[in-house]
């Protein structure tokens, strides 16, 4: 086979202008103390789909004591002989490039790690070592592309494939199980036939990955824009009975006239628009299980199956779902009450505002535009056409509209007290009309709402008849029902009622 895969030298010229400087310095350091180093792995495939890589790695024939000597400020990262080059630059992810020598891996006992590491002299033996042909591929110090495995192919025919055997290379790691599933959803590409067939047979070996590993690959895929093509890919593998068996169960469960699909793919619709609208983790996590308790709360059968309490039996679930898979508690919380509290449901027509500040009070402020977002998915998930119908829209007008502090002469910069003591007057409607003409004038010029101004107004008010403070008085009534109709018009534009 071919070193060197056949690739447009304009393609090689390109390559190298997309190369930062910090990693150019850092393979011509190595080059010039005689060493070989290439650019590996997920940063190569990524220079080739033209995606900005997050990480820079380079392989090298260099020892770590020797990589340490060319390069002072450098760290060991790893006991399988990764340095870390501190480079000075800005960006985040070329502060550290990770130097590794070529290494031979043996015996994976564990399904996780090597027992057996050894340095090597050899490109090909760590190439080979590593996981997919996609992320086999190497850059000399020419810019010119190591293919051993036909990896560019892979990319351009968008295949995920193992390297050599593909049941001995999932063996080794067993994460590679999801990650090939990670791959596929992220770059919209698919899985090889042998390749999938393996992982479908080792599928329950992802019991031996620690769940953080596990929830970081959950997490990357949920947060593709094709999420639910990776959980459908997940179930098809027989990764999700192993990860999340309740989402399995929800599968071919019909639900009511009122929806589309079955409650598994509802789930995964909802789960879809959430991940299109790129909307936060914890939305995505509550779309993809809100509904996740209707399998043991179903009653009857399609289509006047009743679900009742299921958010309440939901989100206990989802919360055992999220701490068996290492969650934080800050998105356990969070998404537990979005859940919690999707099913909210307002009787527009006849509710009052006393009823929707409970409302809000009990979901919380600060959850109630992601709760919106989740009734968007759920929605669509059902198959309607409208994510936001007008109830839900004069819902959150309503809740604007609760919102808006009234207009009130508590507002102004002088009290009743006050006034009463500049015009030796006991308490009566006079000193009420006189706050009232008051606070007309400062809606009127904000400028004017100071105790200074204000006191001396109160004194030419207070020379004028009772009749005409009392007109004057109706006036700045009227005045401040109009500033309240434009502000809740204005609300009301927000939200389209």
């Amino acid at each position: 086979m071919s070193e060197k895969a056949k690739i447009d030298p304009s393609l090689e010229k390109k390559l190298k202008t997309k190369i930062p400087q910090p990693v150019k310095s850092v393979l011509e350091e190595l080059k010039q103390n005689n060493f070989e180093s290439y650019l590996v792995g997920g940063c190569v495939r990524d220079l080739l789909l033209d995606r900005s890589p997050k990480d820079w790695d380079i392989a090298t024939s260099a020892q770590p004591a020797e990589v340490l000597k060319i390069f002072p400020d450098a760290f060991y990262e790893n006991r399988f002989g990764t340095v870390g080059v501190k480079t000075g630059a800005e960006a985040e992810n070329l502060k550290v490039i990770e130097v590794t020598t070529f290494r031979i891996e043996k015996n994976y006992e564990d399904f996780r790690r090597p027992n057996e590491v050894k340095f090597s002299l050899n490109l090909e033996d760590d190439l080979k070592r590593r996981d997919f042909t996609i992320n086999a591929l190497a850059l000399n110090e020419k810019f010119q592309l190591i293919d051993l495995f036909n990896g560019l192919t892979d990319l351009e025919n968008k295949s995920i494939r193992a390297i050599g055997q593909a049941e001995e290379r999932l063996r080794e790691d067993a994460l590679r199980l999801i990650r090939a599933i990670r791959f596929a959803t992220e770059l919209d590409f698919e899985i090889e036939p042998k390749t999938f067939a393996a992982i479908k047979k080792l599928a329950n070996l992802i019991q031996y990955i620690a769940k953080e590993r596990v929830k970081d690959e959950l997490s990357r895929i949920i947060n593709s824009t094709a999420a639910s093509a990776g959980f459908e890919l997940l179930r098809q593998s027989g990764l999700l009975l192993e990860l999340i068996p309740e989402l399995v169960r929800a599968k071919d469960i019909r639900q009511n006239k009122h929806h589309r699909y079955d409650i598994y793919d509802h789930l995964l619709h909802s789960l879809d628009y959430a991940a299109k609208k790129n909307y936060s983790l914890e939305i995505k996590l509550a779309a993809l299980f809100h509904d996740i308790g209707k399998p043991l709360t179903k009653a009857g059968e399609y289509p006047n199956a009743t679900f009742y309490n299921h958010e309440i039996v939901g989100a206990k679930m989802t919360r055992q779902i999220l701490e068996r898979l290492r969650f934080s508690k800050a998105v356990v919380a969070k998404t537990v009450h979005l859940v919690r509290y999707h099913m909210f449901y307002l009787e527009i027509e006849k509710v009052t505002m006393a009823a929707v500040r409970r409302f809000a009070l009990n979901v919380g402020e600060e959850n109630l535009e992601d709760l919106f977002r989740l009734r968007e998915a759920d929605r669509i998930g059902s198959g309607v056409a409208k994510a936001v119908p007008y109830r839900l829209r004069y819902l959150k007008f309503l809740i604007g509209k609760a919102k808006l502090k009234p207009i009130l002469p508590t507002l102004l910069e002088i009290k009743g007290d006050e006034i009463m003591a500049r015009l030796k007057i006991e308490p009566g409607p006079k000193v009420g009309w006189i706050l009232k003409i008051l606070l007309k004038e400062v809606l009127n010029q904000p400028g004017r709402n100071k105790n200074s101004y204000l006191a001396k107004r109160v004194e030419a008010l207070g020379q004028l008849s009772d009749s005409d403070l009392k007109s004057k008085a109706n006036e700045a009534d009227e005045f401040k029902k109009q500033i309240e109709v434009v502000k809740e018009e204005e609300v009301k534009k927000e939200f389209r009622v």
